[in-house]
């Protein structure tokens, strides 16, 4: 997805608060070109730093004589929202994010910006959050190793920030992940066919209701659930090839696996038709 997507200037430019003051038409023009670079990949700072030098340029009064706009038109807090809005938009570029999502975490970027101070370095991992958040929100869960990827930078910090903003400015619950959040994104990049997605999410659902991987997190009980269904399948997956769509660690996998086939038996579904290894 794009910021350049049908009708996104429209939703950005709502982003930032308005004034009586003639402030709308000054940023609305300041995302006009912003939003006219955005997809070139260049340094947000740098840039903005060309906008304004061009909003600095001389011109000429009907009286003949030459008058400059101030170069402080850009304020500290759009400077903020556009660097922001742009790296929540790089980052969902690469996981194909949908708009409504990235319209979401704009949103929720704002919201901690309105009642916080923050540090330039910290822009990114905020926004990192806000997009992990987001996901969450409308049903279509990341992982925070997905996340963490996709923004270069670490989980703990996109972890502190998640925290933060749940706990201190959303002031709201959230509902937990489960498995059943991954297990069709997952099945379907490892091409697995429908009966075998079935089996792992009963599997998966199996072992959380029977308390048989207290502790385990719903991706490492999906990734092995997925591990297990497919061994039992014709359609076998390696190990290291369900690490590379999970983002799960062998070991973890394994850990989970040990677990849940112990009670291979009460997991799987009873329609469910084994194929012996060749």
């Amino acid at each position: 997805m794009s910021l350049l997507n049908k009708g996104a200037n429209i939703k950005c430019k709502s982003m930032i608060d308005k004034d009586v003051n003639g402030d709308e038409r000054r940023i609305n023009l300041m995302l006009k070109s912003f939003l006219k670079w955005c997809s070139k990949g260049e340094d947000p700072e740098e840039h903005l730093s060309t906008i304004i030098a061009q909003r600095a340029q001389p011109c000429v009064n009907t009286d003949g004589c030459r008058k400059y706009h101030k170069s402080n038109n850009v304020s500290s807090t759009d400077r903020v929202l556009i660097i922001a809005f742009k790296e929540i938009s790089n980052m969902a570029d690469r996981i194909n994010i949908s708009t409504n999502i990235i319209d979401r975490a704009y949103l929720l970027f704002k919201q901690f910006h309105n009642g916080n101070k923050l540090k330039p370095r910290s822009y990114k991992a905020i926004a990192a959050a806000c997009l992990y958040i987001a996901c969450r929100h409308e049903g279509a869960a990341r992982t925070m190793k997905e996340i963490s990827t996709v923004s270069n930078v670490s989980k703990c910090r996109i972890g502190r920030y998640f925290k933060f903003m749940i706990n201190e400015v959303l002031e709201t619950s959230i509902d937990s992940i489960t498995t059943g959040d991954f297990m069709s994104r997952f099945c379907s990049s490892l091409q697995l066919p429908p009966n075998v997605q079935r089996a792992a999410t009963q599997i998966a659902e199996q072992a959380v209701e029977l308390d048989i991987v207290p502790g385990k997190s719903p991706i490492s009980v999906a990734a092995a659930a997925i591990y297990i269904a497919s061994q039992a399948s014709e359609d076998k997956k390696l190990q290291k090839e369900i690490v590379k769509v999970t983002g799960v660690s062998e070991s973890t996998i394994r850990q989970s696996y040990k677990l849940m086939y112990a009670r291979f038996n009460d997991l799987l579904p009873t329609d469910f038709k084994l194929h012996a290894p060749n």
